[in-house]
């Protein structure tokens, strides 16, 4: 069998797909909660805006969890640059 030009496995292509939707779906209502605010809803009813943004980013820490596990990415590493971004992000955030 010949190897995928970019050597990832099926089960790796996989996880990174799974990623790439979940982010997808966060960025997707972050955008509605800028146009609505996040008590908003959809007129037909359903969850608020900020119930449906903490079910994408469970699912995004889902994705993760299942990169780190598979050894896909090194979860300390994550952390590391997360607080390094927690500290620099500060120079640039007008608000808090």
């Amino acid at each position: 069998m010949q190897e995928h030009f970019n050597q990832l496995t099926p089960a790796e292509d996989e996880r990174l797909a799974l990623l790439m939707e979940e982010a997808a779906e966060v960025i997707q209502v972050a955008c509605k909660i800028q146009r609505h605010g996040y008590e908003s809803c959809h007129p037909g009813g359903g969850p608020t805006n900020r119930a449906l943004l903490e079910k994408e980013l469970g699912d995004v820490l889902a994705a993760l969890e299942l990169l780190a596990h598979s050894i896909d990415v090194d979860q300390h590493s994550i952390y590391l640059y997360k607080a390094e971004k927690l500290e620099n992000v500060k120079q640039w955030l007008h608000h808090q």
